[in-house]
């Protein structure tokens, strides 16, 4: 393997041609793990094309909301097909070899979708803190310009960080391994196998999880605190009930991306005591899962969305 030098403040920076994912070479099974990864994969593409498609097609679903769930969903599209299929083409092409340029930008792909997630499930908490918290004035407050503003906004401020955070990586100079226990070009087991200073690439990482990931989650716990004390002054029983059920199937989605996420990078990014094959098996786990279950749970559960997705189905049944 042939690597590259170049010079950097007049030291030498050496970059490989490329890395080799080698997580899921030591698991038993691994064959049935893939194929459910292409089932995983095939779910999450089906249902948020339908979700988008629907909301983007119902003139009524253009609503401060819905934009905050088409924003969720286009994220989920991107979230898994910028890991699955790599997965699935190192199983089936037993290629497990990535270019280095390729592997920076499947990283700074994979970073962005996953704490745009973060910040879509603090934006759809924002939409509910609004909604219960002052009734009077959402419509006023929450509304479609303010909503695109806030999703651009996020856009913006994560592709920036996560831009930083990968370019700081081609200060590294790889001179030994350039095998990555993970399953894609994960941003701390690459930036390990440098073999001069990596403080920097450490201190990025630090940081940015806490600003992309635990700050969103921040904001969704300080959310539903504010809506429980508003709900439990209410007077009807009735009126508690409603309330808390439109909150019901955005917690769960909460609890689904956060609490896996944040107990592996807790354990074994600051800890260091997650064994690495279980690090790789539940942060796939953890990555690949809610984008194909947030349509299922929330968005098509929605009536308006499963309206209008039977309406397209009739619709389709009748051309056939």
């Amino acid at each position: 393997m042939i690597f590259q030098r170049t010079v950097l403040n007049g030291s030498a920076i050496i970059h490989p041609p490329g890395f080799y994912i080698i997580g899921f070479e030591t698991f038993p099974f691994i064959s049935v793990y893939f194929i459910f990864l292409a089932f995983v994969y095939g779910v999450t593409v089906l249902f948020n094309i339908l979700v988008i498609y629907v909301i983007a097609s119902t003139r009524r679903l253009h609503t401060p909301k819905f934009l905050a769930v088409v924003n969720l969903a286009v994220i989920d599209l991107f979230l898994n097909t910028c890991t699955i299929p790599s997965m699935i083409k190192i199983f089936l092409i037993q290629d497990n070899f990535i270019p280095f340029n390729l592997c920076l930008l499947q990283m700074y792909v994979y970073y962005v979708f996953a704490s745009l997630e973060s910040f879509a499930l603090a934006i759809l908490a924002y939409d509910r803190l609004i909604a219960i918290c002052f009734p009077l004035r959402h419509n006023s407050i929450n509304t479609v310009r303010s909503m695109c503003c806030i999703v651009s906004v996020s856009w913006i401020v994560n592709m920036g960080i996560t831009a930083f955070a990968t370019g700081i990586m081609t200060r590294l100079s790889f001179c030994r391994s350039v095998r990555v226990f993970s399953y894609f070009c994960d941003y701390a087991p690459v930036f390990r196998l440098a073999c001069n200073d990596n403080t920097m690439q450490w201190f990025a990482a630090t940081i940015f999880s806490i600003l992309l990931l635990f700050v969103p989650f921040t904001f969704v716990f300080l959310s539903y605190v504010s809506i429980l004390v508003t709900v439990f002054r209410m007077k009807s029983v009735d009126s508690r009930v409603k309330a808390l059920a439109t909150c019901a199937e955005h917690l769960i989605l909460v609890a689904i991306f956060y609490i896996p996420l944040i107990v592996i990078f807790t354990v074994g990014f600051f800890l260091g005591v997650v064994n690495p094959d279980q690090r790789v098996l539940s942060l796939s786990l953890a990555s690949c899962i809610p984008p194909c279950i947030n349509p299922i749970v929330y968005s098509l559960k929605t009536k308006d969305i499963k309206t209008g997705a039977l309406a397209l189905f009739r619709k389709t049944k009748v051309i056939a």
